[in-house]
């Protein structure tokens, strides 16, 4: 019955968001206004909010299954490595088995890619 959880991410400036999630990591933009973009990539959504008062308080640490790791870790080191995360920026495998690696932008969130 529950198909899918999507997390709601607050940046002061949209242009932070959009920088990461669609210009770095692909994303579509489904729907912007001045305050909501919705975008999505491959089934994975996100809801990107421009609130000052909530990003101040809340950076969020989101994780993203996929069954090609290697792809999209071709896809953010060759054309954005600045994004890559200073704690998981090569994929590596982990105590728990999975292989991960991470992005990040100056805003502090954080995006964890895992395949199992």
């Amino acid at each position: 019955m529950l198909t899918r959880l999507i997390p709601k991410i607050f940046y002061s400036k949209m242009d932070d968001g959009l920088d990461l999630f669609v210009r770095c990591l692909g994303l579509k933009v489904l729907h912007q206004d001045n305050a909501l973009a919705v975008v999505e990539r491959d089934g994975a959504k996100a809801y990107l909010v421009q609130d000052a008062e909530f990003a101040a308080k809340d950076r969020p640490e989101i994780t993203i299954e996929t069954d090609d790791i290697a792809k999209i870790y071709a896809e953010v080191s060759t054309s954005w490595p600045k994004y890559l995360h200073p704690k998981a920026k090569s994929v590596e495998r982990k105590p728990w088995g999975s292989l991960e690696f991470a992005v990040g932008d100056e805003t502090q969130v954080c995006v964890i890619f895992r395949q199992w």
